[in-house]
């Protein structure tokens, strides 16, 4: 592989960016990963390998959201089928895209990686998918903002923890305990912020920024946000904004019908699914 350097997530900055001419950085086989890597690609085997650009359109697992997939094509027509990405866990920064080549070359010739580094390669993203994961994840910003709203005053030690928005398991996870009587008010705000046709706007903000706004709490750890550089915020306009490096639709009414399916307490803390339609 090449030496490290970031990948600039492309997305990030247009996630309109279906399609992308980028340049090959480098080709692993699975079997020639650090182990830490081996381990963020449990499906891996002896034919699949890991390829990584100057620029990514491809989303890589992590912030609650599923990674795009989609494939790479170089200009002889060798496809890489990119079945999962993931960001690097040993050289900081960098984008994997783990999956198979398409060799086209006969049954009595080896299959080899037919990326070399230096060259051009075409990037697709599956777009039907996109789409269904960037409305996952802007509802879960949504339920969460419509959680905030309702209750941030009304339940002891209240605050957002974590979320999930992957399409079979998607929730959000509060400190405190929210009890059943509020699935209602929380499917009514909900759906009055779905209906708002909100603008989900993304905005790079330094420290400063988010003090500015009464938004400290929001302060994404420095260890995160790479020296020099502003941390990315999706700012539902109207509602709530938050760190967030995922994909999104454009307006809230693009999630389609969000519904709260449940909401179950453990240990201080309450989970509310949600589904989209």
């Amino acid at each position: 592989m090449a030496a490290a350097t970031r990948t600039f997530l492309a997305f990030q900055h247009d996630a309109k960016l279906h399609h992308l001419q980028t340049v090959v950085t480098g080709v692993q086989s699975f079997a020639s990963l650090e182990e830490s890597n081996r381990l963020l690609f449990k499906q891996g085997g002896d034919e699949d390998h890991v390829v990584v650009t100057e620029q990514t359109i491809f989303h890589p697992q992590g912030g609650g959201q599923p990674s795009d997939v989609g494939e790479m094509v170089n200009s002889a027509g060798v496809t890489f089928i990119v079945a999962s990405v993931r960001m690097d866990a040993v050289n900081d920064g960098q984008v994997l895209h783990f999956g198979r080549f398409n060799n086209h070359s006969s049954s009595s010739s080896p299959p080899t990686p037919t990326f070399s580094e230096g060259e051009t390669v075409q990037q697709a993203i599956d777009v039907e998918k996109r789409i269904l994961y960037s409305r996952f994840h802007t509802a879960g910003h949504v339920l969460g903002a419509a959680v905030r709203h309702l209750l941030e005053k009304e339940v002891e030690n209240f605050d957002e923890l974590k979320a999930s928005h992957f399409p079979d398991s998607a929730s959000c996870e509060f400190q405190g305990l929210v009890e059943g009587k509020w699935k209602e008010p929380i499917q009514k705000k909900l759906d009055e912020y779905v209906a708002a046709k909100m603008p989900v706007e993304i905005e790079w903000w330094d420290e400063e920024d988010f003090r500015a706004r009464g938004l400290e709490r929001l302060i994404p750890d420095r260890s995160l946000v790479p020296a020099g550089e502003k941390s990315r915020v999706v700012n539902i306009v109207g509602a709530e904004a938050y760190p967030c490096g995922g994909t999104h639709v454009e307006t809230t009414d693009l999630c389609g019908p969000t519904t709260v399916k449940k909401i179950l307490r453990s240990k201080g803390a309450s989970r509310v699914s949600y589904t989209v339609a």
